[in-house]
This record gives structure tokens, sequence and C-alpha cells, in this order.
């Protein structure tokens, strides 16, 4: 395997190192498509779960929200944890944590057990989210807006090959809730492998306790934060009902109730998003976000009328203009605050950004499941659907809003 990092041989040890930090690079972008893969392996197979344990659509969701905690709990302790024992023994527990947790899943028998598999991603992918970021600076430190904008493009790639795939070996495979997480454990076991002898990427290691990153933003920002952050919580609600509840509210609306269907139109959404975050990163980080943040308001209308006309082919449509308008609005609005955070303010900025963002995954899509239980889901989407696409609305403008005191000092439009 390429990415495989070989024992020196006769190489000198010098030479063999700069070889292993050079492979390091790629076998980090690796890493992170392969977690955020890990994370979306069930979204497919949710409608499985309902079906054969009689499951309520807020069970469901509950099971999904257990991740987003998982992941919020990493994302606070695991760049400061990481300082003091290097990158390496974190990255290595998370893939074994992921593979742990594939392991749960295929032997699940109850649904309990689904509560501790999404436990274990959440944590382990929350971690290695924040830790592989790190290490990718620690590499080039002199890239990372590029480095960023890698990881944002192959973290999508990753999801959306990944929950295609876990669908068609659902469809196909031996058994449905057994094959696609084997497959995934196979890959991830063989990323484990090639990280093995990855040499450590932190070498300075801090002597300070390890503490819970404190959320704040300073006033200077709060405007900013404001526009970036509710464009987040508002793009990352419609990723957690379409990672939970959305394949199986597709196939009932259309009529076909097949596993490669729904999980096309997730990795549909998923795909678009990697395409739009490819091309947008040559745009201006808030009109890429206040374009986003429109344009999923708009997305979400329509998804809200392709699944009324019952159209397969207008929901996955739907789907692809969704994802187009969310990696813009996502990656915009992190690009934007990037751009104006304080360097010796970054962790606690971006804790409180992290925090809302999965507390946006996690309670929409719970009261969305809550509320699919109490009545059905295709009479409260419409609801949830007016809410969102009010906080996309007020997120757009409010980069407008936020950009006119920058444009009366510089004569210029939108940055």
């Amino acid at each position: 395997m390429a990415l495989e990092l070989a024992p020196c041989g006769a190489a000198s040890v010098d030479e063999c190192a700069t070889g292993q930090r050079i492979a390091a690079y790629p076998l980090l972008i690796v890493l992170l498509a392969v977690s955020l893969g890990v994370s979306g392996v069930p979204a497919p197979l949710y409608g499985i779960y309902e079906e054969r344990w009689h499951l309520a659509p807020i069970t469901t969701t509950l099971v999904f929200a257990v991740y987003a905690l998982g992941a919020l709990g990493a994302v606070l302790v695991a760049g400061a944890i990481s300082d003091r024992v290097g990158r390496k023994p974190l990255l290595v527990g998370s893939v074994i944590a992921m593979v742990v947790g594939l392991v749960v899943f295929m032997t699940a028998h109850g649904v309990a057990a689904l509560f501790v598999a999404r436990a274990l991603h959440g944590g382990a992918v929350g971690t290695v989210v924040v830790v592989a970021s790190a290490a990718l600076l620690d590499l080039r430190p002199e890239h990372g807006a590029r480095s960023g904008h890698l990881t944002g493009i192959t973290v999508n790639v990753g999801m959306a090959v990944t929950i295609l795939t876990a669908s068609l070996l659902a469809q196909y495979g031996p058994d449905p809730l057994v094959t696609p997480y084997a497959v995934v454990g196979l890959v991830a076991l063989v990323v484990l492998l090639a990280l093995l002898p990855m040499p450590e990427t932190h070498l300075a290691r801090s002597t300070a306790p390890v503490r819970i990153a404190r959320p704040a933003v300073p006033a200077s920002i709060r405007a900013d934060f404001r526009f970036a952050v509710l464009g987040v919580m508002a793009s990352w609600s419609v990723l957690g009902v379409y990672l939970s509840l959305f394949p199986a509210f597709a196939g009932a609306s259309t009529g076909i109730h097949s596993l490669v269907f729904g999980g096309v139109v997730v990795a549909a959404m998923a795909g678009s998003g990697a395409i739009s975050q490819a091309f947008g990163g040559r745009i201006g980080p808030r009109r890429a976000a206040v374009f986003g943040d429109f344009g999923t308001a708009v997305a979400l209308v329509l998804s809200l009328l392709a699944l009324d006309s019952h159209h397969a082919s207008l929901v996955a449509s739907a789907a692809v203009l969704m994802g187009l308008n969310f990696g813009l609005a996502f990656g915009g609005s992190l690009r934007h605050l990037g751009r104006v955070v304080p360097a010796d303010r970054r962790g606690e900025v971006m804790s409180a950004y992290y925090v809302l963002a999965y507390g946006a995954m996690a309670v929409p899509t719970i009261l969305a499941g809550w509320a699919a239980t109490e009545w059905s889901l295709s009479t409260i989407f419409p609801w949830f659907t007016a809410a969102v696409a009010a906080a996309c609305l007020t997120a757009g403008a409010l980069g407008l809003l936020t950009a006119l005191p920058a444009r009366g000092h510089r004569g210029a439009g939108v940055a």
C-alpha cells in the first residue's frame, strides 16, 4: 500500500525519518476521510433497525445525538491532551475505538449496543478531527489554510463514499447489519497498520495541566462570530436530519424502499458538499458563507417541494443542491471565523464554535425525532424546514450587515 510507512532498511536514519514525515501528511488526510466515513456508516441502515427492532424515530435520533455529544466532549479536551502526550497516541487509540465501535455494531442485538457504538465513534471521530488537524499543522505550519481546505473536501468525500458503499453492501451483501461494518472495519485496520510506524509530529511537550477548553468570544469579533456560528448551526442541523431520518423519509415519500436509494440521497448531499468546498475556496469567505446561507434556505424549500412531488429524481436533485449550499455555508463560515479570530484567543473561540455546532446537530435532530414520533415526519418536516430556513436567512442577513462597516472603510464589496 502506498501509504504504508515501511522500516528504514538500508536508508540512513535521517532520510528515513524525512520520508516518513512526508508520507504522514497524506496518511493523516486519509485518516480524516475514513473517520468521517465511519461516522456515516449507520445512516442508510437506521431504517432497518427501526423496522426490525420497532424503534420510534425519537430513538433513532437519540442514537445519532449520542455521537454528536461524544464528539463535542472530545473536541473540548483532545487538543490539550495531545499537546501533553503527543498526537500519535491519541490517533492510534481513536482508530482502535472506531474498530471496537464497528464490532459492537456488528454484534448488536438491542438498542443499548447502538448507543455504546455511537458514543465510541463520537469520541473517536471528534478526537481525530482535532488531533489530525493539529498534526497536519505540525507537518506543514506554513500551509494551514490549504490543509484546512483539503480537510473539508476530504471528510465530505469520505462520508459520501462510505455511505454509498454501506448502502450497496447492505442491499446486496449477505447481512445488511454486519457486512457494511465489517468492510469499513477492514479499511480502518489498514489505516491503523499504516499509522503505527508514523513518527510523532509534535515533539515539544506542553507541561500545562489538561483543562477543558473554555468557550469564550472576544467582544471585538462578536458580530462576525454570530454570523459564522448561526450559519454553521443551521447547516449542521440539516446535516443531522439528513444522516438520521432523511433516508427513510425519502424512501417513504417516493415509494422506493431501497437502501441504495436512501444511501444515494445522503451521499449526493455529502459529495456535492465536497465539490462546493473544493471550488468555493476561490471565493471570499464571507461571500461564500452568505451565498451558502441564502442558498441553503432555498434548497430546504425545494427539498420540501421535491418530497411532496414523490419523484425520486427531484428528491436526489434537491439533495445535490442542498450539499452544494451546505458546503459553501459551512466552509465559508469556518474560513471567515479563522480570518478574524485573534491568534491568542483561537482555542476558546473555536471551542465556543464547536459547542454550538454540535449542539445544533444534536438538539434539532432530537426535536425532529420526538415530533415525528408524536405525529409523523411528513407532518413536522415543513415546520423544521421553516425554522432552519429562517435561521439560514438570518445568518445571511447578518453577513451582509456586518460587511457594511468594512465596505465603508475599504470601499469594497462583501469579502
